[in-house]
Protein backbone atom coordinates (compact mmCIF):
# COMPACT_ATOMS: atom_id res chain seq x y z
CA UNK A 1 0.00 0.00 0.00
CA UNK A 2 1.47 3.37 -1.19
CA UNK A 3 2.15 5.63 2.32
CA UNK A 4 2.03 9.75 2.30
CA UNK A 5 5.75 10.49 2.72
CA UNK A 6 6.42 13.35 5.31
CA UNK A 7 8.84 15.69 5.92
CA UNK A 8 9.03 18.38 8.58
CA UNK A 9 10.54 21.51 8.60
CA UNK A 10 12.09 22.20 12.15
CA UNK A 11 13.03 20.24 14.98
CA UNK A 12 9.54 21.72 17.07
CA UNK A 13 8.74 20.34 20.44
CA UNK A 14 5.37 19.94 19.05
CA UNK A 15 6.66 17.65 16.19
CA UNK A 16 8.20 15.24 18.15
CA UNK A 17 5.36 15.07 21.14
CA UNK A 18 2.21 15.10 18.44
CA UNK A 19 3.20 14.63 15.09
CA UNK A 20 5.78 11.94 14.85
CA UNK A 21 4.24 9.87 17.27
CA UNK A 22 0.94 10.34 15.54
CA UNK A 23 2.49 9.51 11.78
CA UNK A 24 4.21 6.09 13.52
CA UNK A 25 0.49 5.00 14.78
CA UNK A 26 -1.07 5.45 11.14
CA UNK A 27 -0.53 2.28 8.90
CA UNK A 28 -0.86 4.68 5.53
CA UNK A 29 2.04 7.33 6.43
CA UNK A 30 5.47 7.26 6.93
CA UNK A 31 8.21 10.24 8.02
CA UNK A 32 11.48 10.52 5.78
CA UNK A 33 13.34 13.32 6.73
CA UNK A 34 13.67 16.54 9.02
CA UNK A 35 15.52 19.84 7.88
CA UNK A 36 16.50 22.71 10.23
CA UNK A 37 18.69 25.64 9.61
CA UNK A 38 21.48 23.92 11.48
CA UNK A 39 23.07 20.78 10.15
CA UNK A 40 23.69 18.87 13.29
CA UNK A 41 20.74 19.60 15.14
CA UNK A 42 18.68 18.24 12.31
CA UNK A 43 20.76 14.78 12.44
CA UNK A 44 20.33 14.42 16.16
CA UNK A 45 16.62 15.31 15.91
CA UNK A 46 16.27 12.62 13.16
CA UNK A 47 18.34 10.38 14.81
CA UNK A 48 16.68 10.69 18.23
CA UNK A 49 13.21 10.00 16.50
CA UNK A 50 13.88 7.15 13.85
CA UNK A 51 14.24 9.32 10.40
CA UNK A 52 16.05 8.45 7.85
CA UNK A 53 17.28 11.98 6.14
CA UNK A 54 18.31 14.95 7.80
CA UNK A 55 18.88 18.34 5.79
CA UNK A 56 21.12 21.66 7.20
CA UNK A 57 18.31 23.59 5.30
CA UNK A 58 14.70 24.01 4.44
CA UNK A 59 15.11 23.89 0.78
CA UNK A 60 16.85 21.08 0.44
CA UNK A 61 13.93 18.90 2.25
CA UNK A 62 11.94 20.80 -0.41
CA UNK A 63 14.21 19.47 -3.17
CA UNK A 64 13.92 15.55 -1.93
CA UNK A 65 12.07 13.78 -4.14
CA UNK A 66 10.99 11.19 -2.53
CA UNK A 67 8.80 13.53 -0.02
CA UNK A 68 5.08 13.55 -0.54
CA UNK A 69 4.13 16.59 2.11
CA UNK A 70 5.76 18.59 4.48
CA UNK A 71 4.49 19.39 8.17
CA UNK A 72 5.62 23.13 9.13
CA UNK A 73 5.60 23.70 12.69
CA UNK A 74 8.01 26.32 12.78
CA UNK A 75 7.24 30.34 14.24
CA UNK A 76 4.17 31.96 13.46
CA UNK A 77 5.26 34.37 11.70
CA UNK A 78 7.23 31.97 8.99
CA UNK A 79 4.32 29.80 8.15
CA UNK A 80 3.23 31.76 5.16
CA UNK A 81 6.98 32.01 3.45
CA UNK A 82 7.40 28.06 4.05
CA UNK A 83 3.88 27.55 2.80
CA UNK A 84 4.30 28.90 -0.40
CA UNK A 85 8.19 27.28 -1.15
CA UNK A 86 6.22 23.78 0.08
CA UNK A 87 3.62 24.17 -2.44
CA UNK A 88 6.37 25.56 -5.44
CA UNK A 89 8.33 22.55 -4.50
CA UNK A 90 5.14 20.36 -4.74
CA UNK A 91 4.52 19.77 -1.94
CA UNK A 92 1.68 19.08 0.14
CA UNK A 93 0.97 21.06 3.09
CA UNK A 94 0.28 20.60 7.01
CA UNK A 95 0.81 24.09 9.24
CA UNK A 96 0.42 24.60 12.69
CA UNK A 97 -2.17 26.71 14.69
CA UNK A 98 -2.21 29.66 13.75
CA UNK A 99 -2.06 29.08 9.93
CA UNK A 100 -0.95 32.64 9.88
CA UNK A 101 -0.10 35.97 11.45
CA UNK A 102 -2.79 38.33 9.56
CA UNK A 103 -5.96 37.52 7.33
CA UNK A 104 -3.93 38.72 4.12
CA UNK A 105 -0.53 35.41 4.83
CA UNK A 106 -3.00 33.39 5.35
CA UNK A 107 -5.30 34.30 2.01
CA UNK A 108 -1.89 34.06 0.01
CA UNK A 109 -1.38 31.13 1.39
CA UNK A 110 -4.32 29.19 0.36
CA UNK A 111 -4.32 30.97 -2.84
CA UNK A 112 -0.72 29.40 -3.25
CA UNK A 113 -1.69 25.87 -2.78
CA UNK A 114 -4.66 25.93 -4.93
CA UNK A 115 -3.29 27.40 -7.55
CA UNK A 116 -0.16 24.71 -7.20
CA UNK A 117 -2.65 21.94 -7.14
CA UNK A 118 -0.88 20.79 -3.77
CA UNK A 119 -3.52 20.31 -0.28
CA UNK A 120 -3.55 22.52 2.18
CA UNK A 121 -4.82 22.00 5.58
CA UNK A 122 -4.17 23.89 9.14
CA UNK A 123 -3.71 21.37 11.95
CA UNK A 124 -6.82 21.81 14.01
CA UNK A 125 -6.90 18.43 14.93
CA UNK A 126 -9.19 18.85 18.45
CA UNK A 127 -12.39 18.63 15.70
CA UNK A 128 -11.45 15.37 14.10
CA UNK A 129 -12.63 13.56 17.38
CA UNK A 130 -15.87 11.95 17.30
CA UNK A 131 -17.41 13.77 19.89
CA UNK A 132 -17.49 17.13 17.94
CA UNK A 133 -19.62 15.52 15.62
CA UNK A 134 -21.76 14.52 18.12
CA UNK A 135 -22.10 17.49 19.37
CA UNK A 136 -23.38 18.86 16.53
CA UNK A 137 -25.98 15.87 16.22
CA UNK A 138 -27.08 17.22 19.77
CA UNK A 139 -27.42 20.41 18.92
CA UNK A 140 -29.51 19.76 15.45
CA UNK A 141 -31.92 17.31 17.07
CA UNK A 142 -33.15 20.26 19.16
CA UNK A 143 -32.24 18.53 22.72
CA UNK A 144 -31.37 21.72 24.07
CA UNK A 145 -33.48 24.11 22.63
CA UNK A 146 -31.91 27.22 20.85
CA UNK A 147 -28.58 28.02 21.16
CA UNK A 148 -28.12 31.42 23.28
CA UNK A 149 -24.48 31.59 24.00
CA UNK A 150 -21.07 29.28 23.85
CA UNK A 151 -18.58 29.60 26.29
CA UNK A 152 -14.65 28.77 25.62
CA UNK A 153 -11.61 28.71 28.33
CA UNK A 154 -8.18 27.40 27.37
CA UNK A 155 -5.13 28.39 29.62
CA UNK A 156 -2.00 27.64 30.71
CA UNK A 157 1.00 29.16 32.81
CA UNK A 158 4.01 29.16 30.54
CA UNK A 159 5.19 32.62 32.24
CA UNK A 160 8.44 30.94 33.46
CA UNK A 161 9.63 29.65 30.33
CA UNK A 162 12.56 31.66 28.85
CA UNK A 163 13.04 32.61 25.37
CA UNK A 164 10.03 30.88 24.67
CA UNK A 165 8.84 32.37 21.16
CA UNK A 166 5.20 32.80 22.27
CA UNK A 167 6.21 36.01 24.26
CA UNK A 168 7.93 37.64 20.86
CA UNK A 169 5.36 39.87 19.05
CA UNK A 170 7.20 40.06 15.62
CA UNK A 171 7.11 36.12 15.64
CA UNK A 172 3.15 35.88 16.60
CA UNK A 173 3.54 35.42 20.08
CA UNK A 174 0.52 36.15 22.79
CA UNK A 175 -2.21 34.01 23.94
CA UNK A 176 -4.81 34.62 21.41
CA UNK A 177 -2.69 33.49 18.59
CA UNK A 178 -1.37 30.88 20.29
CA UNK A 179 -4.90 29.02 22.06
CA UNK A 180 -7.13 31.77 21.41
CA UNK A 181 -7.29 30.16 18.07
CA UNK A 182 -8.97 27.00 19.66
CA UNK A 183 -11.86 28.87 21.02
CA UNK A 184 -12.54 30.59 17.64
CA UNK A 185 -12.65 28.11 15.15
CA UNK A 186 -14.65 26.50 17.97
CA UNK A 187 -17.48 28.49 18.20
CA UNK A 188 -17.45 29.16 14.29
CA UNK A 189 -17.57 25.42 14.14
CA UNK A 190 -20.42 25.03 16.89
CA UNK A 191 -22.76 28.00 15.51
CA UNK A 192 -21.94 27.02 11.72
CA UNK A 193 -21.72 30.81 11.63
CA UNK A 194 -19.03 33.86 11.04
CA UNK A 195 -18.59 36.39 13.41
CA UNK A 196 -19.82 40.37 13.08
CA UNK A 197 -17.90 41.62 16.04
CA UNK A 198 -15.53 41.49 18.61
CA UNK A 199 -14.40 43.05 22.06
CA UNK A 200 -11.63 42.03 24.01
CA UNK A 201 -9.54 42.96 26.98
CA UNK A 202 -6.05 42.05 27.15
CA UNK A 203 -2.44 41.67 30.02
CA UNK A 204 0.06 42.81 27.85
CA UNK A 205 3.10 41.58 29.66
CA UNK A 206 6.07 43.54 30.04
CA UNK A 207 8.03 40.53 31.15
CA UNK A 208 7.14 38.63 28.14
CA UNK A 209 7.42 41.06 25.30
CA UNK A 210 4.73 42.91 25.86
CA UNK A 211 2.42 39.86 24.70
CA UNK A 212 -0.82 39.06 25.52
CA UNK A 213 -0.22 36.97 28.36
CA UNK A 214 -4.39 36.94 29.23
CA UNK A 215 -7.00 37.76 26.99
CA UNK A 216 -10.76 37.74 27.75
CA UNK A 217 -13.75 38.97 25.53
CA UNK A 218 -16.57 38.23 23.78
CA UNK A 219 -17.04 37.54 20.24
CA UNK A 220 -20.83 38.54 18.99
CA UNK A 221 -22.56 35.81 16.10
CA UNK A 222 -25.66 36.86 14.25
CA UNK A 223 -29.05 36.05 15.33
CA UNK A 224 -27.38 37.63 19.10
CA UNK A 225 -25.38 34.82 19.78
CA UNK A 226 -22.02 34.83 21.33
CA UNK A 227 -18.65 33.16 22.37
CA UNK A 228 -17.64 34.55 25.77
CA UNK A 229 -13.72 33.67 26.08
CA UNK A 230 -11.05 33.38 28.37
CA UNK A 231 -7.58 32.45 26.62
CA UNK A 232 -4.03 32.67 28.71
CA UNK A 233 -0.46 31.56 29.08
CA UNK A 234 -0.52 32.96 32.77
CA UNK A 235 -3.10 31.04 34.36
CA UNK A 236 -4.40 27.87 36.00
CA UNK A 237 -4.48 24.91 33.07
CA UNK A 238 -8.26 24.70 31.93
CA UNK A 239 -9.55 24.28 28.44
CA UNK A 240 -13.65 23.85 28.47
CA UNK A 241 -16.00 24.95 26.37
CA UNK A 242 -19.76 24.99 26.92
CA UNK A 243 -23.03 25.38 24.55
CA UNK A 244 -25.88 26.89 26.59
CA UNK A 245 -29.03 26.10 25.31
CA UNK A 246 -33.02 27.08 25.76
CA UNK A 247 -33.68 23.83 27.15
CA UNK A 248 -30.31 22.56 28.16
CA UNK A 249 -26.39 22.63 28.17
CA UNK A 250 -23.95 21.06 26.45
CA UNK A 251 -20.12 20.79 28.44
CA UNK A 252 -17.13 19.58 27.38
CA UNK A 253 -14.50 19.40 30.53
CA UNK A 254 -11.49 18.84 28.19
CA UNK A 255 -12.78 20.44 24.80
CA UNK A 256 -9.25 20.35 23.37
CA UNK A 257 -5.89 18.77 25.01
CA UNK A 258 -6.73 15.43 25.62
CA UNK A 259 -3.24 14.94 27.84
CA UNK A 260 -2.66 12.51 30.78
CA UNK A 261 -5.72 11.63 32.25
CA UNK A 262 -8.37 14.13 30.53
CA UNK A 263 -12.07 12.85 29.50
CA UNK A 264 -13.02 12.95 26.65
CA UNK A 265 -16.62 12.70 27.79
CA UNK A 266 -19.71 14.89 27.12
CA UNK A 267 -22.19 16.01 29.45
CA UNK A 268 -25.44 17.25 28.85
CA UNK A 269 -28.10 18.61 31.06
CA UNK A 270 -31.26 19.28 29.75
CA UNK A 271 -33.66 20.11 31.78
CA UNK A 272 -31.85 20.02 34.82
CA UNK A 273 -31.33 16.19 34.50
CA UNK A 274 -27.63 15.18 33.72
CA UNK A 275 -26.42 12.74 31.44
CA UNK A 276 -22.16 11.57 30.47
CA UNK A 277 -21.80 10.53 26.62
CA UNK A 278 -18.50 8.35 27.28
CA UNK A 279 -15.91 8.32 24.35
CA UNK A 280 -12.35 6.66 24.29
CA UNK A 281 -9.94 9.00 24.32
CA UNK A 282 -8.31 8.45 20.77
CA UNK A 283 -5.74 10.06 18.84
CA UNK A 284 -6.96 12.95 17.64
CA UNK A 285 -3.72 14.20 15.60
CA UNK A 286 -3.83 10.66 14.13
CA UNK A 287 -7.72 11.16 12.90
CA UNK A 288 -6.55 14.59 11.48
CA UNK A 289 -3.39 12.67 9.22
CA UNK A 290 -5.15 10.14 8.18
CA UNK A 291 -7.86 12.40 6.89
CA UNK A 292 -5.38 14.17 4.82
CA UNK A 293 -3.13 11.09 3.90
CA UNK A 294 -6.38 9.88 2.35
CA UNK A 295 -7.21 13.05 0.56
CA UNK A 296 -3.73 13.21 -1.11
CA UNK A 297 -3.56 9.45 -1.46
CA UNK A 298 -7.44 8.83 -2.71
CA UNK A 299 -8.85 11.98 -3.66
CA UNK A 300 -11.12 12.11 -0.55
CA UNK A 301 -13.04 15.23 0.13
CA UNK A 302 -11.80 16.92 3.49
CA UNK A 303 -14.55 18.07 5.65
CA UNK A 304 -13.22 21.23 6.45
CA UNK A 305 -11.88 24.19 3.75
CA UNK A 306 -8.70 25.50 3.77
CA UNK A 307 -10.25 28.45 3.62
CA UNK A 308 -11.31 27.77 7.74
CA UNK A 309 -7.98 29.51 9.16
CA UNK A 310 -8.58 32.29 7.31
CA UNK A 311 -11.65 32.71 8.85
CA UNK A 312 -10.29 31.87 12.05
CA UNK A 313 -7.06 34.62 11.58
CA UNK A 314 -9.73 37.39 11.39
CA UNK A 315 -11.10 36.96 14.40
CA UNK A 316 -7.73 36.92 16.31
CA UNK A 317 -6.65 40.16 14.38
CA UNK A 318 -10.31 41.66 15.59
CA UNK A 319 -9.30 41.04 19.22
CA UNK A 320 -6.13 42.37 19.28
CA UNK A 321 -7.04 45.37 17.87
CA UNK A 322 -9.87 45.73 20.11
CA UNK A 323 -7.76 44.66 23.33
CA UNK A 324 -5.36 47.36 22.32
CA UNK A 325 -7.25 50.04 20.89
CA UNK A 326 -10.03 49.41 23.69
CA UNK A 327 -13.14 49.18 21.52
CA UNK A 328 -15.54 47.08 19.97
CA UNK A 329 -14.30 46.07 16.25
CA UNK A 330 -16.61 45.50 13.36
CA UNK A 331 -15.89 41.68 11.31
CA UNK A 332 -16.94 42.63 8.19
CA UNK A 333 -18.20 39.65 5.95
CA UNK A 334 -15.23 37.64 4.46
CA UNK A 335 -15.64 38.06 0.47
CA UNK A 336 -13.15 35.30 -0.69
CA UNK A 337 -12.82 31.23 -0.42
CA UNK A 338 -15.43 28.62 0.02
Amino acid sequence: MKKLRWGILGCAQIAAKAFIPSVRASDIQEITAAASRDAAKARAFADAHGIPDAYGSYMELLADPNIDAVYIPLPNHMHREWTIRAARAGKHVLVEKPMAVSERHAVQMVEACEQLGVHFQENVMYRCHPRYDRLKEIIRSGEIGTVRAVHGVFTSDRSAMEHDIRFRQDMGGGSLYDIGVYLFSAARYVLEAEPVAAAAQAFFSPEHGNVDMMASGIVEFPDHVALTFQCGLWADFANTLEIRGTHGTIRLPSAFSLRGDLSPDIQVTVRGELRTEPFERGNQQMLLLNRFARAVLRGEPEPVSPWDGVRTVRVVEACLASAREQRRVAIEPFEGGA
